[in-house]
Parts: structure tokens; C-alpha cells; sequence
């Protein structure tokens, strides 16, 4: 008996992609931004095919996610953002909503949403996972939807 296996791989193959960006946290959102982009680049993806919709903060991102992906122009959606806990409950809120959104237009529009929208405790957790200690989530997510789009397409072969 044999199993079939399959895997994506990270090599871009005329893909387009959608970048959408909370500004709320500029300066962390920013490096998730930059990292998403040069590590599509670095895979093959032209800065052509590449568009970044920039919208107020994390709560409005499932919804232009779910208008880029049902204008049908793009392979793949990346979601960046920040949502840093504070004293009240709108953490919960805020982050709730974004990530079921984002789950919802990616089963909705059968489309693969990478997820770089940070959740965090602190302003230093958010900077750790922005380049520092952590890594970069912006480059973990736009390397997350490019290997999906690419999995997927095996499928239909």
C-alpha cells in the first residue's frame, strides 16, 4: 500500500497576494509588513503581484480579507496586525473577532489566510515577535499562505 503525501513547497509560481495591515501599532505592524514582503520576494513573488490594503487596526481586517478575496485577484490573503492587551476586556473583543473573521473568509472564499495578526500581552512580546527573539510572524504568515497556495494547487492537479 501506498500513502500519498503531500506538502507545499515555497516556491512562488505566478502567485498574487494580498497583504492586509491594522495600523493601530504602526511600529510593530510595520516590520510585520516589510517582513512579509521580502520574504515573498525572496520566494519569487514579484512586487507586482504583491498589495498591501492598509486599514485602522485588527477589527477591520476581516473585512477588507473578505473583500480582497472575493474580488478573485489574489491566490493568498496575509493578515498583519497588533492587539495588545490592556486593562479591559476589549483585548478579548478585538482578537476574538479578528481571527473568526479571518477563519471565516478563508473557509468562505476557499482561499488560504496566512495569520500574522500578534496577540499579545505587552509591547516587549509584540516587539520579540516582530524580529527580535521570535522571529518575524509577518514572514511566518506570508510563508504560511505561499506553502497552503501551493499544497492546494496540488490538489487540483
Amino acid at each position: 500500500m501506498s500513502i500519498k503525501s503531500i506538502r507545499g513547497n515555497l516556491v512562488a509560481k505566478q502567485t498574487r497576494f494580498g497583504i492586509v495591515a491594522g495600523r493601530f501599532n504602526e511600529f510593530i505592524v510595520g516590520q510585520l509588513v516589510a517582513a512579509a514582503i521580502d520574504s515573498l520576494i525572496q520566494h519569487g513573488v514579484t512586487e507586482k503581484d504583491i498589495e498591501v490594503l492598509y486599514v485602522p487596526g485588527a477589527f477591520e481586517i476581516p473585512l477588507a480579507a473578505k473583500r480582497m478575496a472575493a474580488s478573485g485577484e489574489y491566490q493568498a490573503i496575509i493578515a498583519l496586525g497588533t492587539v495588545i492587551r490592556g486593562g479591559t476586556p476589549h483585548f478579548d473583543y478585538v482578537a476574538g473577532s479578528c481571527t473568526r473573521g479571518l477563519a471565516e473568509v478563508q473557509m468562505t472564499y476557499d482561499i488560504p489566510v496566512g495569520f500574522g495578526v500578534l496577540t499579545v500581552d505587552s509591547i516587549e512580546q509584540a516587539i520579540e515577535r516582530a524580529g527580535t527573539k521570535a522571529g518575524n510572524k509577518g514572514a511566518d504568515a506570508a510563508l504560511a499562505a505561499l506553502e497552503t497556495v501551493n499544497a492546494l494547487a496540488q490538489l487540483e492537479d
